[in-house]
């Protein structure tokens, strides 16, 4: 009986041994082709079965970052091609940095390749970035959110280390567009005020200074600031058509600033309008005081109606990405 017992156990040590070494080539192989492929692309395409092996499949000792994206033109996700190029921004920045490991890969599932992947993790909304940690089931922080985060390389870099402890120093490519612009705007305002070099009076214009100041603070409440740190996209295309207003409080679209900033602009020139008309210098002469006085009615009957009508649709805008607010004026 002890010898059987002990043969027993020479038999499953035997199994184990075997079967460890078994695991620990599958997953070298299995290490060396994911990097093989990262020799090749920063982002490796996956198709169903490439990501059960690759992501699902143990032996796993790494973390895998998969973008789930929609970029054929028959989807119409303006977002999807916007948030890929700051995803590749981070791989590429990985890929040729110091740091780089056989700890951490990128990879990128199409629906129209990988549909099957879709179902598989019940995805209906595209995109979604998502970390599988080396051991264990993604939890529900593996899933990036756009919405608080934004969707910057910057952001993307920041939640990988949070989920991997894997720190990544993004490298942009050079853009001198801005620096172009911003050359092209001086030379053009050096080249109007050489002309105008012996009549310099507009510079003491007070209400040019004050549509420029004006113009500033629209820019400014409009959320511009907030587009050029966070980077979100023009507009959003649905299944339902294009979407111009951000449903949520912690997000917006470049072209939501700018009908913030129209509606703002429009509620100040009524107000603007009926501020001049309850003003004004009193006339002597009675029928340019009367022609003075329906001016005056039908400016401020004007300015009010903006002002009404303006500030409504800014509430309504206030009300679409404030869910629960109670409170309209004319539109809803």
């Amino acid at each position: 009986m002890k010898y059987k017992s002990l043969l027993v156990f020479s038999i499953l040590l035997t199994y184990y041994q075997s079967d460890a070494q078994n695991r620990a080539k599958g997953l070298e192989e299995k290490v060396q082709q994911l990097t093989d492929l990262t020799a090749k692309k920063s982002i490796i395409p996956l198709n169903f079965n490439k990501f059960k092996e690759y992501v699902k499949s143990p032996p796993k000792d790494y973390s895998f970052v998969v973008m789930f994206t929609a970029m054929a033109p028959s989807r119409r996700c303006a977002i999807c091609q916007h948030v890929f190029d700051e995803y590749l921004i981070v791989a590429n920045s990985f890929r040729f940095s110091q740091l780089n490991n056989n700890k951490l890969f990128f990879g990128i599932v199409d629906f129209d390749e990988g549909s099957d992947v879709f179902q598989m993790l019940r995805l209906n909304t595209a995109p979604v970035i998502m970390h599988f940690p080396a051991k264990g089931k993604p939890k529900p922080a593996d899933s990036m959110d756009f919405e608080r985060a934004g969707i910057h390389a910057e952001a993307i870099a920041k939640w990988i280390q949070d989920r991997t402890d894997i720190q990544i120093r993004v490298f942009r490519p050079p853009n001198y567009s801005g620096a172009f612009a911003f050359s092209t705007l001086v030379i053009l305002a050096g080249v109007f005020l050489y002309i105008r070099r012996k009549n310099l009076e507009f510079l003491y214009n007070k209400q040019m200074w004050a549509v420029a100041a004006v113009f500033f603070c629209f820019t400014m409440v409009s959320g511009q600031m907030w587009n050029q740190i966070r980077g979100p996209p023009f507009y959003h295309r649905s299944k339902n058509g294009p979407v111009y207003i951000n449903g949520g409080s912690h997000g917006q679209f470049v072209l939501e600033s700018y009908i913030v900033a129209i509606l703002n602009g429009a509620v100040v020139v009524g107000m603007i309008l009926m501020i001049e008309a309850a003003g004004g210098v009193r006339s002597t002469d009675i029928a340019r005081t009367t022609v003075e006085g329906k001016r005056r009615r039908f400016q401020s009957v004007v300015g009010l109606v903006l002002v009404c009508a303006f500030f409504s649709l800014l509430l309504s805008v206030f009300r679409a990405k404030t869910q629960g607010y109670p409170y309209s004026f004319l539109f809803k």
